[in-house]
């Protein structure tokens, strides 16, 4: 046998589409060439495979290896492609047996002994896989007969993915997709070779047993920490609820970011779907995840646009994707870059960015909360009563102009969190719990989806006008607040989304002049 198929997956984006890796051998001078947009991690697996291939006691076989990643018009990259290459060469060389392979996809890098290390993107690759099953299975449904309907389901059944043992913990939080964990290629081999004699168990991997997929989000702080601060501790519970956007502003030292930092311990569990988008997110970007909880992305000021958004010539998910279903806190926001913040205006309204390059378009998640705090002027101290801030008229609207009126306009809660008194400090009673307040935002938030499927929030003009139905006095309470305050179009539809959530917290079914009333005293920016 000289040509062998094997099965991988590659990552762009947060996606892990199907690679066929396909091995020749032919007449020739000994060579080895890989073709099919082969990124410089993987053209340099060939000297890693080699000496993996030795190490574990197999001979590389000395004629021409041709070595075709299909697609060939989709771009690989990493070193997750060093294992599926080396069990092509060894199945197209005649050291395994080529038919056992259709029934397994592969991932793992290479040591030069042989050694399976870490890769990124484990669980992006085994949610693909059970992508990919279950569209063949609505598919059978409806177009296979029932002879070839019973085979594509037996199939899915035994599907199987092979992974470095440090990856199993996360690929095996995927229902429905057997996975496989190895320490080395001469235990994947010693698997492949055994399926030929059932006798020989002992050399079989063991199946990684499925993890809990259900999320289970812990905390280490909590909203009981914030002491006084009423009017901004409900600010937080209504965008909690809600899924509002929110801007504290005051001086130095009023609990501004104690707060924002509290957020994510006061929204509602995620749902396991849910869990398993953000852990994927993590596992594609290599960062540290607390499976469960809720992201939460403090970001220094002086982080650039692309470090914001993602991009990058292959385009990666940046801090809005890693915020998704979480909290994105900007603080000291007039000290970034005005570039910078512009480009969040769109994400805020899409819940999604798109990266477009010469050669690709891709599409990532932003369903993030913003949260952002600003100082009053340069010094910070400005209205605190104390007459410390000595900044001029002048100096404190050239801060203040640092953010745009478009982006202030996207944010739903505008709150001034005045300085904490000492009496408040010395106080031993404790607020609110962060699970005290969870309750009722759980309450609401099941009432949003029981009578719209989403949170306040993403309602559209058309469905505010369906959802949020205003008496005439309420109708006429806006329109001086509009002329008063002038409030866009967009403004009026916040304001709209802000009260529906008070009314929502109140258990309320009609929104009334004091919930709209409250809704507009948050828009005082």
């Amino acid at each position: 046998m000289s040509f062998a198929q094997v099965y991988t997956r590659s990552v762009v984006g947060l996606h892990a589409p199907k690679v066929i890796i396909e091995v020749h051998l032919s007449q020739g001078l000994p060579a080895l060439t890989i073709v099919g947009l082969p990124a410089a991690a993987v053209r340099e697996s060939k000297d890693r495979v080699r000496s993996a291939i030795l190490y574990s006691g197999f001979q590389f076989p000395n004629r021409r290896l041709t070595i075709n990643l299909a697609p060939a018009d989709l771009p690989k990259d990493g070193a997750r492609l060093d294992l599926p290459i080396a069990i092509g060469i060894l199945a197209a060389s005649g050291q395994l047996d080529p038919d056992v392979l259709s029934a397994f996809e592969f991932i793992g890098e290479l040591a030069l002994n042989g050694e399976l290390r870490q890769v990124t993107g484990s669980l992006a690759v085994a949610r693909a896989i059970k992508a990919e099953a279950l569209a063949l299975k609505t598919l059978g449904l409806k177009m296979l007969p029932s002879e070839l309907l019973q085979e594509t389901q037996q199939s899915e059944e035994t599907r199987q993915l092979i992974v470095p043992m440090e990856n199993s913990s996360d690929a095996s939080r995927v229902e429905g997709v057997t996975i496989l964990a190895a320490q080395s290629l001469k235990e994947v081999c010693a698997h492949l070779q055994s399926l030929a004699d059932p006798s020989a168990m002992e050399a079989r991997l063991a199946v990684v047993p499925l993890r809990c997929i259900q999320p289970n989000a812990s905390y280490q702080v909590d909203l009981a920490d914030v002491k006084g601060q009423h009017h901004a501790r409900r600010a937080l519970e209504i965008a909690a609820a809600g899924g509002h956007s929110l801007l504290f502003t005051g001086p130095p030292g009023s609990g501004k970011t104690l707060m924002a930092s509290r957020l994510p311990t006061i929204l509602p569990d995620l749902s396991a779907e849910d869990a398993l988008e953000v852990a994927s997110t993590y596992s594609v970007a290599d960062s540290d995840y607390d499976y469960g909880t809720r992201p939460f992305r403090q970001v220094h000021h002086t982080i650039s646009a692309v470090a914001l958004v993602g991009g990058g010539s292959r385009p990666k998910p940046g801090e809005i994707t890693l915020a998704n279903k979480g909290v994105l806190f900007l603080d000291e926001l007039p000290e970034f870059d005005r570039s910078v913040l512009e480009v969040l205006r769109q994400p805020l309204e899409a819940k999604q960015i798109t990266i477009s390059r010469a050669n690709s378009q891709m599409t990532f998640p932003a369903n993030f909360q913003l949260v952002a705090a600003m100082n009053p002027c340069p010094c910070g101290y400005d209205g605190d009563g104390s007459g410390r801030c000595r900044c001029r008229p002048e100096q404190i609207k050239r801060y203040q102009d640092k953010l745009s009126g478009p982006l202030l306009d996207r944010i739903d809660l505008h709150i001034t969190v005045p300085a904490l008194p000492i009496a408040d400090l010395q106080n031993s009673h404790a607020g609110e719990s962060s699970e005290q307040v969870r309750m009722r935002v759980i309450a609401a938030h099941k009432r949003q989806l029981a009578r719209q499927q989403k949170v306040n929030n993403e309602l559209s003009p058309s469905e505010l006008d369906e959802y949020v139905q205003l008496g005439e006095g309420e109708q006429q309470l806006l329109q001086m607040a509009q002329q008063r305050l002038k409030l866009s179009a967009r403004g009026y539809h916040r304001v709209l989304r802000v009260a529906r959530t008070i009314a929502d917290l109140a258990d309320s079914p009609n929104i009334s002049s004091a919930h709209v009333s409250e809704a507009l005293s948050y828009r005082s920016k």
